[in-house]
């Protein structure tokens, strides 16, 4: 995976083969490391596009620099990642935390965004904010896990969880929940502080590209609401809930198709 040095961090990114439809930059979620298989470098946005993404600072393989982190140093580093490759303009994905450092970089540098789609992800302040992971840290490991199932998808319940052993749960529903919700490192922790200080409701009018919004209608870390204020509060979007919660793009089918359709047909 290549290394880029900018005036603060080592990022470590990654990229998939070039395709017709040129570069977009995908932004990952809570505790991302492009070291866990599969990812974003694997999903159906690489048939169409040449999908850009990174560790972000503190994960993964990128350095964590001293001191707590905003969300806009997050912002700053996708800008600065995206200097360094001399790209001026590109599509935008970013999912759940990566929404939110999509949010702040399409407001602080809307010269570097053609095109945002945010997915299962929230503004903070009156637009409501993403469930406060950083309060689930001091409980019991396995209380923890079984309660980032639960809010991932509030279709699973207690006694769902009875019936079915957590070895018959999807991985792509729960792998990635029950490892953030049993991790508790200092760099994510750091990443934690920074989703419990987002607030970008206010400033949303500000992003001047167009918006598609995506959500899954059981998702309760970004519940619907959350989506809907987003939408009430950018001028130029389009709303969709799937069948799914907070993994719902590898919960319904149809998410990335309708993702990639629209990211071909609208013009910024």
């Amino acid at each position: 995976m290549p290394t880029l040095f900018t005036k603060h961090l080592k990022i470590y990114f990654g990229k998939s083969a070039p395709k017709n439809n040129g570069p977009l930059l995908f932004i990952g979620g809570t505790d991302g490391d492009l070291r866990n298989k599969p990812n974003q470098l694997d999903s159906p946005l690489t048939e169409q596009f040449e999908v850009l993404s990174y560790d972000q600072r503190g994960l993964g393989q990128t350095s964590c620099p001293a001191g707590d982190f905003t969300m806009q140093q997050y912002a700053d580093d996708a800008r600065d990642l995206l200097d360094l490759l001399g790209i001026e303009n590109i599509p935008i994905i970013g999912v759940s935390f990566g929404g939110m450092v999509a949010q702040e970089l399409a407001i602080r540098h809307p010269n570097k965004v053609s095109k945002l789609v945010l997915c299962c992800t929230s503004s903070g302040g009156v637009g409501g904010s993403s469930y406060p992971l950083h309060e689930l840290q001091e409980m019991d490991p396995v209380k923890r896990a079984r309660l980032g199932m639960k809010i991932r998808d509030v279709r699973i319940t207690d006694e769902w969880i009875k019936v079915n052993s957590e070895s018959q749960i999807p991985s792509k529903e729960t792998s990635s929940s029950i490892k953030i919700f049993n991790s508790k490192t200092s760099h994510l922790m750091k990443q934690l502080h920074a989703r419990k200080e987002h607030d970008t409701y206010d400033r949303l009018k500000l992003i001047k590209a167009p918006v598609m919004l995506a959500g899954g209608k059981f998702d309760g870390v970004a519940p619907p609401r959350n989506m809907q204020a987003l939408h009430e509060q950018i001028n130029d979007s389009v709303y969709k809930l799937y069948e799914g919660g907070h993994a719902f793009l590898g919960q319904d089918k149809t998410a990335y198709s309708d993702i990639i359709d629209w990211l071909k047909e609208i013009k910024p």
